[in-house]
């Protein structure tokens, strides 16, 4: 038996961790106000009991599963109920809705583990002589259908899981360069790295369940992407396993050769083969990390000064601020303040609300400074003076170390709104700073215009993140009880009318969390047909029996 670390089958995380608001007193009547759950009298879904579930039969012949296991070994052969369940879905709000009703898709027939490259061209070369589909599978964290297979598809489907490629083999230290396994997850990566005083500087909200492969594979960006970059500005070099043989892409700082191949398998969601190792960008561990806190009298101020300070001379790594809807649930979110704390919260308020600050309208900051001593003190002079301009006040580390420590928790209140009968999802865009104020605006308007429509009080809110040159992301994260007759009819209507308002008022369809089949309907209006057309002759060209995760993407 393997053991690698997966998650739970129907839920996110480790069986036995999840969000509790008992010790949270605001967050009860927050709820109840934004969307009209009463928590106290609501009743918990019962956990999901996997042997009631229908699993249907492996289709992967004795034959062929048993070359499979020659290659990897038998223990690393999985046909079972579990493995293959674990393995059909992702982690989205959709994903979790039908497996917990039973709705399995097109669950794969078996179930891989190999060792090293070696025995992942094995593998392919097994799959491709057998007209099987490969789907690779990281940490399975992802939230945008990339890992489900087409429910029509009638060939054995392989889930190849790259969990026991998990370790960091060679650290360039002269160049700032590391040769890591695609499988490695990102705490194990990072453990490997800071063993020997490096980081890879990447921390996405899904940091302790997803792998450096699936970073690449969906073009992630990580919470410190103003200073370290996105995956895509980290990862130098690859290696993706085809058909016959192995694309090698080295870690040159920059080149001209052509069209760039390591762009086409960055955010490939596994459509060109299977990603096996990456070389990053590593960095040494600053001396110093610190993550302040500050408030602004209004959104439209906090936007003015992120701008501001993405043009300044500073260097921030981490720029967030929320618009007052997120701020207020942040705040709901908090433990109970006493004592001295309580007393230092009642006395802040009333000094802003002393000032004319309408405490509903406020909106929570979080800056993060790295680096030397010096170094992280000039940044943070500069920041504060751009700050201050903008009708900003500094309140100090202490909410930056409760954002620092919560910041992987997020995805656990979705699955507890879940059992409760709540949907709570995100979509996340990007655009010019020239139209985020626009975007964020149009996208409210378009997700209440949704809730009117299926009958539901609902609640949405925001924050800009990583912030670059000329614009930014903003992310939002919507919420709503569900019926009991269509649920995920009501939840599609929501949907898809946030991601239509990233497209008409000028974002993207997302920023960091790939494609799949939960955002290629907008493609086409993202790139223009000409752009899909090109995508599409990419993948029929470099994969023409549909090997590989087929469906995802362009369909």
């Amino acid at each position: 038996m393997t053991d690698v670390k997966h998650m739970k089958w129907w839920g996110w995380g480790r069986e036995g961790v999840g969000f509790h608001h008992e010790d949270k007193p605001n967050f009860a009547p927050f709820v109840l106000d934004a969307v009209g759950l009463d928590l106290w009298s609501a009743e918990k879904a019962e956990r999901p009991d996997f042997d009631a579930l229908d699993v249907p039969e492996s289709k992967a012949t004795t034959p062929f599963r048993a070359k499979l296991a020659e290659i990897v070994g038998e223990e690393h052969a999985h046909v079972d109920d579990m493995t293959r369940v674990v393995h059909a879905y992702g982690k989205s709000l959709r994903d979790l809705v039908r497996v917990r009703a039973g709705d399995l898709g097109r669950v794969p027939d078996i179930v891989v583990y190999p060792a090293d490259e070696a025995e992942v061209q094995r593998i392919v070369d097994a799959a491709v002589a057998q007209d099987a589909v490969i789907i690779p599978f990281g940490g399975g964290s992802n939230i945008a259908g990339s890992l489900e297979a087409p429910r029509e598809e009638t060939r054995v489907i392989v889930s190849l899981d790259l969990g026991r490629l998990d370790q960091v083999l060679e650290i360039d230290e002269a160049s700032g360069l590391a040769r890591i396994q695609a499988g490695a997850q990102g705490p194990d990566l990072e453990a490997q790295l800071g063993a020997q005083g490096w980081t890879i500087g990447h921390f996405p909200d899904s940091f302790t369940h997803s792998t450096l492969g699936g970073w690449v594979a969906t073009r992630s960006s990580g919470m410190q992407s103003d200073k370290y970059g996105d995956i895509a500005d980290i990862a130098k070099g690859l290696r993706v396993v085809r058909p016959g043989g192995t694309l090698v892409i080295r870690a040159i700082p920059s080149a001209s050769t052509g069209p760039s191949v390591r762009e086409m398998i960055l955010g490939s969601e596994g459509r060109l083969g299977v990603i096996t190792e990456v070389t990053v960008q590593v960095h040494r561990v600053p001396e110093r990390r610190d993550i302040f806190a500050y408030f602004f009298k209004t959104w439209e101020d906090g936007l003015a000064a992120m701008q501001e300070i993405s043009e300044s001379d500073a260097t921030p790594s981490v720029t967030r601020i929320s618009d007052s809807n997120e701020s207020g649930f942040s705040l709901a979110t908090s433990k109970e303040s006493k004592g001295i704390s309580k007393k230092v919260q009642d006395g802040l308020f009333a000094f802003l609300e002393g000032r004319g600050w309408d405490m509903d309208e406020v909106c929570l900051s979080f800056i993060g400074f790295e680096g030397g001593e010096a170094h992280a003190k000039r940044q943070k002079a500069i920041v504060d003076r751009i700050v201050r301009k903008h009708h900003g006040l500094g309140v100090g580390k202490g909410p930056g170390v409760l954002y620092d420590q919560k910041k992987f928790d997020t995805p656990y209140l979705r699955d507890f709104l879940l059992d409760m009968g709540a949907a709570g999802d995100v979509s996340e865009t990007a655009g010019p700073w020239s139209k985020l104020a626009g975007i964020h605006d149009g996208v409210y308007a378009a997700a209440n215009a949704a809730y009117e429509q299926i009958g539901r009080k609902g609640w949405i809110m925001s924050h800009l993140s990583h912030s670059y040159h000329s614009g930014a992301c903003l992310y939002f994260t919507f919420a709503f009880v569900m019926g009991d007759e269509d649920p995920l009819g009501e939840y599609d209507i929501v949907k898809r009318a946030i991601q239509q308002a990233f497209i008409d008022f000028g974002g993207t369809i997302s920023h960091h969390h790939g494609v799949g089949v939960e955002h290629s309907p907008w493609l086409e209006q993202d790139i223009s047909s000409e752009g899909v057309a090109v995508m599409r002759g990419l993948f029929e060209a470099a994969d023409p029996k549909r090997t590989f995760n087929p469906g995802k993407i362009t369909g």
